[in-house]
C-alpha cells in the first residue's frame, strides 16, 4: 500500500493513501458500504448530468460544500478503515505500507513524526463530529414528507456522519500502523523533479514540454524557499494547483489529482491575506517572474 506525504506548503501537508481494491470472490458481493457509497456516487454523477432544474442546483451547491470540507479529512479518509480484522491482518504481516515523499521539500522534517501527528491531531474532532451528525439524522427524518425533492437534510448529515467515521478510523490506521514501525519511507526522487518543475515554470504545459530538474535546479528552488521563509517565518507555498495532475500521472492514480487541487486551493485561499499585507512573492514568483493569477490560469488544461 503506498501512502504519500505531499508538502502543500512548508508547514501544512497533505497525505493520500492508494486506494485499496475490494477482492471478492466469485459470486460474492461487495461489502454493503461499498455498494451504498458506490450507488450514491452513481446517483450524484446522473444528478451533475442534468441541464437545469432542482438537481443542477443540487450539485452546484453540494459540489461548492464538498470544497469547503478540509483536505486533512479528505486525505486520512482515503485509508481504509481501522476495523478489527484489518488490523489482525496488519499485525500479521499481510499488508505492506511505503510512505513516498519529497525528501528535498521536507529537509529537518522527521516522517515518522509527521505521520504520527497527521493520524492523531483530528481524532477528537471526527469523533464528535460524527457522533454530531448522527444526532441530527433523527431529527431531519420529517423532511421526507417534502413532495418531489429527497430530504436533503438527512442525506447531507447521513454524508458527514459517515465522512467523519472514515477520516477517524483511517487516522487510527495511520495511527496503528505508524506506532507499529510499519511503514518504509521512501525519499522520492520523482517528486523532487515534479515539485522543482511546478515552481519552475509557469504553467502546466511549459512543465511537461520542460525537462526533468536536475541537482543545480533543485536545489535553487530549495535555496529560494529556505530565503523566503527567513523573511519573517513566511509560509511558503510549494505545490501548484495545475501540478496536482502531472504528480497523479506519474504515479498512476488519477483520483489523486482532484486531492491535490483541493487541498493546494484551500492552502492558497488560508495563506493568501497574509501574503498580500507583506507584499511577499511566492517562490514561483521568484523563479518565473510571473504573477500568481496568471499561473493559475493554467489548471483549466
Amino acid at each position: 500500500m503506498r501512502i504519500f506525504l505531499l508538502p502543500v506548503s512548508t508547514r501544512r501537508t497533505l497525505i493520500y493513501c492508494e486506494r485499496v481494491q475490494h477482492n471478492t470472490k466469485p459470486g460474492q458481493p461487495e461489502p454493503y458500504t461499498e455498494r451504498i457509497v458506490n450507488k450514491a456516487a452513481q446517483t450524484w454523477a446522473g444528478f451533475e448530468k442534468a441541464e437545469k432544474g432542482w438537481r443542477k442546483q443540487l450539485t452546484y451547491y453540494g459540489n461548492q460544500l464538498f470544497k469547503r470540507i478540509p483536505y486533512e479529512e479528505w486525505g486520512l479518509k482515503s485509508f481504509p478503515p481501522a476495523t478489527k480484522q484489518r488490523l489482525e491482518e496488519v499485525d500479521q504481516g499481510k499488508h505492506g505500507f511505503e510512505c513516498l515523499y519529497p525528501g528535498t521539500f521536507m529537509k529537518g522534517r522527521s516522517v515518522t513524526e509527521l505521520l504520527k501527528k497527521l493520524a492523531t491531531e483530528r481524532q477528537a474532532f471526527h469523533r464528535r463530529s460524527m457522533w454530531t451528525s448522527i444526532v441530527w439524522l433523527p431529527i431531519t427524518i420529517p423532511f421526507a414528507l417534502v413532495p418531489v425533492i429527497p430530504n436533503i437534510p438527512f442525506f447531507w448529515f447521513a454524508f458527514r456522519a459517515y465522512s467523519h467515521y472514515r477520516a477517524l478510523y483511517g487516522g487510527m490506521l495511520l495511527d496503528h500502523i505508524t506506532t507499529k514501525g510499519l511503514v518504509q519511507p521512501k525519499d522520492s526522487r520523482v517528486m523532487d523533479e515534479l515539485y522543482a518543475a511546478g515552481l519552475l515554470n509557469p504553467t502546466r504545459q511549459a512543465s511537461r514540454e520542460s525537462t526533468a530538474p536536475g541537482d543545480a535546479e533543485i536545489a535553487k528552488v530549495v535555496a529560494q524557499v529556505e530565503d523566503q521563509q527567513k523573511q519573517g517565518d513566511a509560509e511558503v507555498v510549494l505545490l501548484q494547483r495545475w501540478n496536482g495532475k502531472l504528480i497523479a500521472e506519474a504515479f498512476e492514480l488519477s483520483e489523486m489529482e482532484i486531492e491535490i487541487e483541493r487541498a493546494v486551493e484551500q492552502v492558497e485561499k488560508a495563506i493568501q491575506a497574509s501574503n498580500e499585507k507583506t507584499g511577499a512573492k511566492t517562490v514561483q514568483e521568484s523563479a518565473t517572474g510571473q504573477p500568481e493569477e496568471k499561473i493559475h490560469d493554467e489548471t483549466k488544461r
